[in-house]
């Protein structure tokens, strides 16, 4: 075919073998996994396998384009794979759906592949997939697109920087009732108030009190928005009529701005919000609400001018919605209406309390927590992770790079660095790995894996001493101080196969930890252990701690997975199908990955910075 003419011309005729007979698990079939699955039918790549547990959802057809209308509801993965047979009928494309952190998928499952490729959108399942890869000894090709931003990289066990060797941060996804109904101080506040309160009061069928548990601290401001909900709720007699979206401009704007400045202690050391005049900020301005400009930020009265309209609109579907007894409306992202109104009133908040203003399109952004998906920059970094799979599965590893899509005063738009070696003090990749075979975890305990471990000789001994810790997660299953569990079979414990647990020395914290996979039993010995010619042998390190904080070449420089709020108010979206990152972005990003936190510790390789001037690491697209 002519594919393979193309890569036997690029590489060779090998190579093209090496890929017609490789075996390839794809994790996630949305934006990036679908031009990824497309990439691999079409170079040479035969066996393929895909996993991923959503749904197609109408909001995926503008750039996931192996879908279609028709698709709705079905399972991602399964419509991809057959998408891609029929661009290539000689694929053999098996599809789950199902989520790869499940137990079934254990270590003997990931071992079964040459390579492995990562389109995947959330947090744990990176981290869950890079453990699997290194338990299993796979190799592990790692993407993520944010915007026209995007990242490449090759993981390897021992030779590369694994996905947890910079540490990540810790997710914060709520807000304080306080700050979000009295104190605002960032536009997320605004928009959570828009969002998650006033349109929710108005609009959705239940409306809820935002998600905030009560307790001593918060229970009079908790009473005093309940009290605000209750004068809301009279309002929707008000709806449907001319003066609707007035009384709920002067509920909100007027009366409880005031109610606010009533209370001067609060004040005393804050700029103190503005009452704002519906009757001043109602005046025609030549403005056309049915058609605003999505990327600028509107003057004052075409805010109200977009308030008005997008409230009596949702005012005239959630009666139609009564009488049809459908329930109440639902926040959309791709609703302008929704969004619309929740842009209106974040903004009309803004002003109030002197406090930056968004466009349309960052607040949707925002409020739909993602970065908008570009369907080019996925297609690109699609390439470059085929590009880096071809070099893997040819044994050309040394070739690989961490490749960055950049966008902005940049002329170049390709940047690569070479990979970055281990992080030394890495909780993951800094371990031995070894697959504990058991061949029945219902008559096997705790206590019998113990004396096997102590038992082995010394051509296989784990060098952890006598006093062994075991812990499964973050939990305690046994330590020299806590017996409880010796006698109870693995399987009451939860430990089956697909479960790691970890076995650490109390007699010496410089040994490395030993993970043990548990897998099911390949002979008649009620215990075995296999891996030992591929575990790597550890110089101790005692003079290393915890890894730090974060240290970066540029205060600007930070990006990071899921909702996370940092105190300036940096704001950490993530997309339905792509990685997370900050609302702005500098255009030093190509030193970073785009899905974490800059964090170099002291004792950690830092990595290369990449210069303008590095023409042979660059290239520049047309």
């Amino acid at each position: 075919m002519r594919e393979t003419t193309q890569l036997a011309k690029l590489f060779s005729d090998h190579t093209v073998s090496q890929l017609s007979t490789a075996r390839v698990l794809v994790v996630g079939a949305g934006g990036i996994g679908c031009e990824l699955l497309k990439n691999l039918a079409m170079s040479g790549f035969h066996t393929i396998h895909s996993i991923d547990l959503d749904h197609i959802d109408l909001s995926n057809l503008n750039r996931q384009f192996l879908f279609q209308r028709r698709h709705i509801k079905l399972s991602k993965s399964q419509v991809a794979t057959g998408a891609i047979t029929r661009f290539n009928p000689r694929v053999h494309a098996s599809a789950e759906q199902a989520n790869i952190t499940n137990t079934q998928y254990d270590v003997d499952w990931f071992a079964q592949f040459d390579i492995v490729l990562n389109a995947l959108d959330n947090l744990e399942a990176r981290r869950h997939v890079n453990t699997m890869c290194l338990a299993a000894r796979v190799p592990l090709v790692e993407s993520g697109t944010a915007g026209y931003l995007g990242q490449v990289t090759v993981i390897k066990g021992m030779r590369t920087e694994c996905f947890e060797c910079q540490p990540k941060p810790v997710e914060r996804k709520t807000y304080p009732v306080c700050t979000i109904r009295s104190t605002p101080t960032t536009p997320i506040h605004c928009i959570v108030w828009a969002k998650d309160y006033l349109f929710a009061q108005l609009f959705a069928e239940h409306p809820g009190d935002m998600d905030e548990q009560e307790t001593a601290e918060n229970a009079d401001e908790l009473r005093a928005l309940r009290e605000e909900s209750r004068a809301l709720a009279k309002l929707a007699g008000a709806m449907g009529t001319r003066d609707f979206a007035r009384l709920v401009f002067e509920k909100v704007f007027d009366e409880d701005v005031a109610r606010l400045l009533s209370m001067k202690d609060m004040w005393a050391q804050r700029r103190p919000p503005t009452v704002l005049d519906f009757s001043a900020l109602n005046e025609q301005s030549g403005f056309d609400p049915e058609h605003p400009d999505d990327h600028a930020v509107l003057d004052p009265k075409d805010w109200c001018a977009l308030f008005v309209h997008s409230a009596e609109r949702l005012a005239q579907r959630r009666l139609a919605m009564d009488q049809s007894t459908q329930g109440g409306l639902v926040f959309d992202k791709d609703d302008d209406d929704t969004l619309h109104f929740v842009a209106a009133t974040a903004n009309l908040r803004s002003l109030a309390f002197g406090i930056e203003q968004k466009s349309i399109f960052a607040i949707k952004a925002m409020a739909g927590n993602i970065i908008p998906a570009i369907a080019t920059t996925n297609a690109i970094v699609a390439g470059m992770m085929v590009m880096q799979a071809i070099l893997v599965l040819s044994q050309r590893i040394s070739e690989c790079h961490t490749s960055y899509v950049t966008y902005g005063k940049r002329a170049r738009c390709i940047i690569k660095e070479p990979l970055a070696e281990p992080n030394p003090r890495c909780p993951v990749c800094r371990r031995r790995y070894l697959t504990l075979r058991v061949r029945d975890c219902t008559q096997t305990t705790l206590g019998d894996v113990l004396d096997f471990i102590k038992g082995l000789g010394s051509d296989r001994d784990l060098q952890l001493g006598d006093d062994i810790s075991v812990v499964e997660g973050t939990r305690m299953l046994y330590d020299p101080d806590f017996d409880d569990n010796l006698s109870k079979p693995l399987h009451e414990l939860g430990l089956v196969s697909g479960k790691m647990v970890t076995l650490t020395s109390e007699d010496d914290d410089s040994i490395v930890p030993v993970i043990l996979s548990i897998a099911a039993g390949k002979s008649q010995d009620l215990l075995s252990i296999e891996g030992y010619e591929s575990v790597p042998i550890f110089a101790p390190l005692p003079q290393l701690g915890p890894m730090d904080g974060v240290e970066s070449d540029d205060e600007d420089d930070v990006v990071a997975n899921d909702f996370v709020v940092d105190g300036s108010g940096a704001i950490v979206l993530e997309d339905d199908d792509d990685v997370s990152a900050v609302s702005s972005i500098s255009e030093e990003l190509s030193k970073r990955k785009l899905d974490e936190i800059s964090v170099i510790s002291q004792d950690a390789p830092k990595r290369r910075a990449v210069s303008d001037e590095e023409s042979d690491d660059v290239v520049t697209l047309d």
